[in-house]
Parts: C-alpha cells; sequence; structure tokens
C-alpha cells in the first residue's frame, strides 16, 4: 500500500498549524490580488471599478496548492536547515511564486521598491501582467526561479539537473497533472535511475492532482489511486499521498508527507554515503489531490467554478462592469481576513512569517537559482597540448570530434574533485567520437549492470538516455545552477528540443538584463554525425536545420560556428566552454576530415569568424573575378576542390577563397555583436563581383544573413536542398548540387565572360557528374578521383 500521511506524535501543535494556514491565507490573498487589483491592496476601502485593473490576466487554478506547497516548503527548510530550491512545473502559477518571494523578503531584496508593505504591496499587484510590469508565469524576474514557466514539461528534468552534483540540496519540483501529460515530463520519470545518492541531491517530485487543464479533466487525477500508484511505483518512486479541502486537515496531513519523505530521502542518503549501500534506492513522491481554484468563489453566474476548469484562469471576469462579479471578488478577498494577515502598514503579521526561513535559505534567496553566484572558471589547459600539427594545408586527416574529445577528456579530469562539468547526449558519446571522456569518468547509471556492459559508472559523469528532452533539461538544470557542460547530439535529432531551446534562450535574454542576475556558463550544443555524412542513414537523418531555428532568436544570447577542421573545432569549443549567457552551437563532423589550418592559423581564423585563405585562391594582391565561400567541412573540401580545378583549367581567373567559422558575422553589426560592418564585408566579399557560397545548410539562410548587403545581388548560395537518402558520401554533394564540379560550372555561368570562353571546361565538368552517376551505380563507391583527392596546390 501507499504511504498517507497522517497525524503523529511529531506533527506540528496547533499554534505552528495557525501560522501555517496564515502563510498560505497570506500567499492565496497576494495572488489573487496581482490578478486583480490595481490600487486599495489592504481592503481599508469598500472595493470599486476604479481598483480593478482594465485587463484581468493570470491563472488563479493552480495558484492555492502552489502556495499550499511554498509554506510547507518554508516549515520544512527551517525546522531541519535545508538549502532548498523549488521548480515549479506549473510556471503560469506565477502569482503564488511572487507572493512567496514577497513575503520571505526576498523579493523586496532585489527590487527594493516592491517594499514588503502596503506602497510595495501596491506596486506588486499593479506590476503583475501590465505593461511595463512582470510576466504572469514564473520567470527570471521571480527571484528562486531557475525554470521558464510559459512551456509545460521540463520541471522535472530540470529539478533532476539542479540536483546533479549538489549532494546537499533538496530540489522540490512541483509537476501539475496537466503538466505530467507531456512526453517530456513522462520520459524525465527516468531520471532517478541517473541520480547518485552519493555525490547528487536530492529530488522530491510533488504530483499536484487538482483534476482539470484549460477545459478538460488530467489523466492522472481521473486514474484510480491504486493504478496511480502502480505507475508511480514502476518508474522507481515511493508514493506518499495528502488529500483533501479542509485547510486545517491538509494543513497537517502536509507536513506530516514531507516530513515523511524528508526523514527517507535522509535515510537513503546516510545508507549510501556512510554505510555504502549500492542497490538503487526508491525515492518519495508526494501526490497532493488539492480542489482547482480552492478557497476562490464556488459558483459564478450559476455555474461551479471552484473545483472545475472554469477556475483555471480569471474566475470572475466582468468586475469592473458586473456589480455581482464586483462583490463576490470583494467577499472573496475579504474571506482570507487580511486585516489578521497584514499590520495597517502593509508589513506581514508574526504569525504570517513564522514559518519563514532566514538568509540565503529562503526559497527565494537560495544561490542555487542565480547559478552565476556560485560558478566557477572551467579549467581547460591549453590548447597545445591537444591540437594536431599542421606543416602544411591538406597534407593529413584527422576525425575532429575525437581530437576534441582529448580536451573534454582532460576537463572531466581536471574537475573529478570538484564535479562541475557533465557531458550529456542521447546515447551517442561514443559514436560521436567522443569516447576518451570515459578514460576520465564512466557513465551514470544506478541500475543493474551485465558484463557485456561498458564504462557503466554510479559515480559517473557522462549523461546518456535515449531522450534529446531529458539531456537538455538535465543540462539546463545544471547550467542555471552553477555549473558547466556540454550537448553532444546527432544534427538531424537536436530538432526535438527546438522549444527547449528556445525557452532557454528567452531566459538568458531577460536574465543578461537583471543586474541581480548573475552570467552562467553557456549551453554548448556539439551536433555532429551531420547531413553530409549521414549517407549510411540516409534520408531520416539528413536535416541541417537546427542552426535556422537558433539563428532566429535573440541575437546578443545565440553563436553559431562551423569549424572546417580539427584545430578549428578546438578553438571553437575552447571559447563556447568558456564564453557566459550564450547558447552556442557548434556543427563539426566525426569522419577523417583534412587538417587545413596549424593551431594558431586556427585561433586567428576563429577570432576573426571569417577570413581570406590566400593559400588557397589565385588572386595574388589582385581584385578577384570571383569569391568562392564556404562554411562547413564539407563544403569547404568542395570550395577548395573546386579551387584547385579552376587553378588548373582557368589559370588567369583570379579566384579568392573565404571560409565563414562564426555564422553571425555574416549579419550587419546593427544586428548583431559579431556582425561585421559594410566596408568590412565589402572588403571580404566584394561588392560587385560575383560570390559562390557554399554552405553547410539550407542556402536560404544565408541569403537571410546577408540580404541587406550591396553585393547581395551578385550572391549564389550552394546547400543542402532536402535531396537525401542512402548513397556515397560524395553523391550527397552532387545530389544538391554542391559538389566540386557544380561549383565550377557556377563560377563560369556568373564571371561575365567566361561563358563562352570556358565552354569546354563547363562541359567537361559537366560530363563528370555524368561519369559519377554511372560510377555509383556500378561499383557502390566514388569515383577515385573524389575518393582520392587531396589538395596538392
Amino acid at each position: 500500500m501507499s504511504q498517507v500521511a497522517h497525524p503523529s506524535p511529531t506533527a506540528p501543535a496547533d499554534d505552528e498549524l495557525r501560522a501555517l494556514d496564515a502563510h498560505w491565507r497570506a500567499a492565496n490573498y497576494l495572488a489573487a490580488g496581482q490578478i486583480y487589483l490595481m490600487a486599495n491592496p489592504l481592503l481599508t476601502e469598500p472595493l470599486r471599478p476604479e481598483h480593478i485593473k482594465p485587463r484581468l490576466l493570470g491563472h488563479w487554478g493552480t495558484s492555492p496548492g502552489l502556495n499550499l506547497v511554498y509554506t510547507h516548503l518554508n516549515r520544512v527548510i527551517r525546522a531541519r536547515a535545508l538549502n532548498a530550491l523549488c521548480v515549479w512545473g506549473p510556471g503560469h502559477g506565477g502569482p503564488s511564486v511572487l507572493a512567496g518571494s514577497w513575503l520571505d523578503g526576498s523579493y523586496s531584496d532585489v527590487y527594493p521598491d516592491v517594499s514588503r508593505d502596503a506602497r510595495g504591496m501596491e506596486r506588486l499587484f499593479r506590476q503583475f501582467s501590465f505593461p511595463g510590469g512582470v510576466p504572469s508565469h514564473v520567470a527570471p524576474e521571480v527571484p528562486g526561479s531557475l525554470h521558464e514557466g510559459g512551456e509545460l514539461g521540463y520541471s522535472l528534468a530540470h529539478a533532476y539537473g539542479a540536483a546533479l552534483d549538489n549532494p546537499d540540496l533538496l530540489v522540490a519540483c512541483v509537476i501539475g497533472d496537466g503538466e505530467a501529460e507531456t512526453g517530456p515530463l513522462a520520459g524525465s520519470w527516468h531520471a532517478n535511475k541517473f541520480l547518485d545518492p552519493v555525490h547528487d541531491g536530492a529530488v522530491l517530485p510533488i504530483l499536484h492532482l487538482n483534476g482539470y487543464k484549460i477545459a478538460n479533466p488530467t489523466v492522472l487525477s481521473r486514474l484510480p489511486e491504486a493504478e496511480l500508484d502502480d505507475l508511480l511505483r514502476g518508474y522507481g518512486h515511493e508514493p506518499v499521498h495528502v488529500a483533501g479541502d479542509d485547510p486545517l486537515t491538509v494543513h497537517l496531513a502536509m507536513a506530516q508527507a514531507l516530513d515523511t519523505a524528508l526523514d527517507r530521502i535522509a535515510l537513503m542518503q546516510r545508507s549510501a554515503r556512510e554505510d555504502g549501500v549500492t542497490e538503487r534506492v526508491r525515492w518519495p513522491v508526494v501526490v497532493l489531490r488539492t480542489p482547482k481554484g480552492w478557497t476562490g468563489p464556488a459558483e459564478v453566474d450559476g455555474l461551479p467554478v471552484e473545483g472545475t476548469w472554469r477556475s483555471h484562469q480569471v474566475p470572475l471576469s466582468g468586475v469592473r462592469d458586473n456589480p455581482e462579479h464586483l462583490r463576490q471578488l470583494e467577499a472573496w478577498l475579504r474571506s482570507y481576513r487580511p486585516a489578521e494577515l497584514f499590520h495597517p502598514d502593509g508589513r506581514p503579521a508574526a504569525d504570517v512569517l513564522a514559518c519563514v526561513p532566514e538568509g540565503a535559505r529562503r526559497l527565494g534567496a537560495t544561490p542555487h537559482a542565480n547559478g552565476g553566484l556560485l560558478l566557477r572558471d572551467l579549467p581547460i589547459r591549453p590548447l597545445d597540448t591537444f591540437a594536431v600539427p599542421v606543416d602544411k594545408p591538406g597534407a593529413t586527416v584527422h576525425e575532429p570530434t575525437r581530437v576534441l574529445g582529448g580536451l573534454l577528456e582532460q576537463v572531466m579530469n581536471d574537475t573529478r574533485a570538484r564535479r562541475d562539468f557533465r557531458l550529456v547526449g542521447p546515447d551517442e558519446t561514443a559514436s560521436n567520437r567522443l569516447q576518451a571522456v570515459f578514460d576520465a569518468s564512466g557513465k551514470a547509471w544506478q541500475e543493474a549492470t551485465l558484463p557485456v556492459d561498458e564504462h557503466l559508472d554510479r559515480h559517473g559523469r557522462v549523461m546518456e538516455i535515449l531522450s534529446e528532452h531529458l539531456c537538455q533539461g538535465w543540462l539546463e538544470g545544471y547550467l542555471l545552477t552553477g555549473r558547466h557542460g556540454l550537448f553532444s547530439c546527432y544534427e538531424a535529432f537536436v530538432h526535438i528540443v527546438d522549444s527547449m531551446v528556445n525557452q532557454h534562450i528567452k531566459w538568458l535574454r531577460t536574465a543578461r538584463r537583471l543586474p541581480w542576475r548573475a552570467p552562467v556558463a553557456s549551453l554548448n550544443y556539439l551536433l555532429t554525425s551531420h547531413v553530409w555524412r549521414q549517407d549510411h542513414n540516409g534520408f531520416s537523418h539528413q536535416d541541417p536545420g537546427f542552426v535556422d531555428h537558433v539563428l532566429n532568436k535573440s541575437p546578443e544570447v545565440v553563436r553559431v560556428y562551423l569549424p572546417p577542421d580539427a584545430n578549428t573545432l578546438l578553438s571553437v569549443a575552447d571559447h563556447a566552454l568558456r564564453s557566459r549567457d550564450h547558447v552556442n552551437v557548434i556543427v563539426a563532423g566525426k569522419q577523417p576530415c583534412f587538417d587545413w589550418l596549424s593551431l594558431d592559423e586556427a585561433r586567428a581564423h576563429c577570432a576573426r569568424g571569417a577570413g581570406i585563405w590566400d593559400w588557397a585562391g589565385t588572386e595574388n594582391g589582385a581584385e578577384p573575378d570571383v569569391v568562392l565561400a564556404c562554411a562547413g567541412d564539407v563544403p569547404t573540401q568542395e570550395v577548395l576542390a573546386a579551387a584547385q580545378l579552376l587553378r588548373r583549367h582557368l589559370p588567369r581567373l583570379a579566384v579568392r577563397v573565404v571560409n565563414v567559422v562564426d555564422m553571425t558575422r555574416l549579419l550587419p553589426r546593427e544586428e548583431h555583436p559579431h556582425g561585421m560592418p559594410d566596408f568590412e564585408y565589402d572588403g571580404l566579399f566584394t561588392a560587385d563581383k560575383p560570390v559562390i557560397f557554399a554552405y553547410h545548410g539550407y542556402p536560404w539562410l544565408i541569403h537571410r544573413l546577408a540580404y541587406r548587403r550591396a553585393g547581395h545581388p551578385n550572391l549564389h548560395v550552394r546547400g543542402y536542398k532536402e535531396s537525401g537518402t542512402t548513397t556515397t558520401p560524395f553523391d550527397m554533394v552532387v545530389r544538391n548540387d554542391l559538389d566540386r564540379y557544380r561549383l565550377v560550372m557556377d563560377v563560369i555561368d556568373r564571371v561575365p565572360g567566361l561563358a563562352v570562353r570556358a565552354a569546354a571546361v563547363r562541359q567537361s565538368m559537366a560530363d563528370a557528374r555524368t561519369r559519377h552517376h554511372a560510377w555509383i551505380r556500378e561499383h557502390g563507391t566514388d569515383l577515385p578521383e573524389v575518393a582520392d583527392w587531396s589538395w596538392n596546390a
């Protein structure tokens, strides 16, 4: 049977229960006041229409339950001297978290003009969902938050990410029953199989079942209790139930439930840390059932509201125009007895604050929710240790991500004691050639192991699970609580977290504007197994569009890098791992790739972001006739092969080769901090010469980035255009017209006068493409002149 919280000899005394109820009623009053009031915050006069906001926005339905959790977390934090953080899954319950932080004083700490008195209360109310104010969701503006509350499904993953390598931290996570229906949340229940009770903190899920979403019942709230218990036990949790609608009874049961859960957590951690117990533990989960819209209007206009979906947002919508609604609102607000809860000057009464912790233990003041305060620089050794020697371009070959793996292994070693770096990815660390890290740390795993298994480690810091959502959520929670990490993923499937990274970028953009939020380590993606070398897996694995998605977002946050070889990858990774408050997307191949630049050359090239490769062109100090530009490892090779063909067949043609590493350099300076001013762009690409640009992804992105440039009418871009299959590596570029022969034809087609003079050359290029098609269909491999090609200019 599941554990049910009952009164016990250690249950709170009556005076403590009254204090808990006072805090809860105060939070409910403040939550409702934020939705409705812009004046008369303490109801010192009868409520009038002009006291009501002209636009009523917010979510009441979840707020009383969230307030209950905030109240009772205060109690156990204070009583047990806990370091605790709460992740609020029903993030649209913003009024509750704002109310809790105002009551504990942390809100006034960071916003002194919203003081903990009547004047500050009025500002708290007025600013909520009001122009120039704060959002209706839990957001960066809210002290104690690290979870953007606009989108549901990610709370539990964030909570586990926050707990990793935080052995003294309790992370409570309120999961709404609507949120529990999402795929990411369902997958996140498996995170407990990766939580190390020795080195990690504890996560206490609080599944809040209030019965309804916006307009429909929730699945988990309608399951028979026994079936729900079976589900939660199957996930590895032991349920502790709290249910009811009588406040004092629920307070007593909630206090007992948290004591039961926390006693169990303490016992399991002590068993693992002191007694060496290695069996996977069954962590508690609190199942909290309270009515939706609890303590709000029971009925409005003859229809039931409390305990139904109608309480989800604004229960009384016509308050300014409908006298009956105004009367009901005033009765509702006065039902909390604000005169008992607040002094005449608006300060909270002593009973209201009796359970509130002090200092950094307050939920609104925990440094774990402002992780930059805890962040330490990542120890990264000089890149000379890992770089590949390059005496001349294209003479040697390496797998870029394997080279990067050596750097990551050293970082793992150098953070062994401090445990503040994690590598996450969906079952692809070795596939992506990063397996060197296993010499420094195994893969986190708390389940059974078999003799055939490799690199599984109860204390490992490499995280692999076949859920991109969970990997993303873990890393976000880890970074936002003051640590470092890298997410390695197949390029095509990182799209699964498009919406998650969007929320994280919004968080960072807002947090950068809040002076009290300290910068956190950047979210770094390594996208490999990319579109041009997924010839074996085929069309389903070929999609380079994540870059397009990210570059649509806030320019002060996003960065995109396409290093063309191993040493440029090292340089870019070094920069990304040291950066703060960014989302860095690095696209790099794992297959053997020519080494083009020495480490010093790579550093200089990456610092520029885009530059001329003199050794590859034939302009010889003169004005170029054409520019061959490239971004990405395979496009770079094809451009260099095309430049070689032009050197051989059209030796008098002045060709400039430009390589782009930092895609945001193509934007104007006014659009992005890394963007080039027009004079610099024109100097690099020219203002009037043809530019043939071979790009790793969808070609229209380059046009979008460069459309305002003077030379844009002369820009011709080749890239991936959704022509894929299982085929040879070179056939992929031929199918998408990115191959060397097509690029030479493009030059001939676009340089004035060449169409006639170089007609024979163009014909030979077209013939080479024809030979290619015949060859691969007979031999199953690429043409020898392609497979054995090297740069020998």
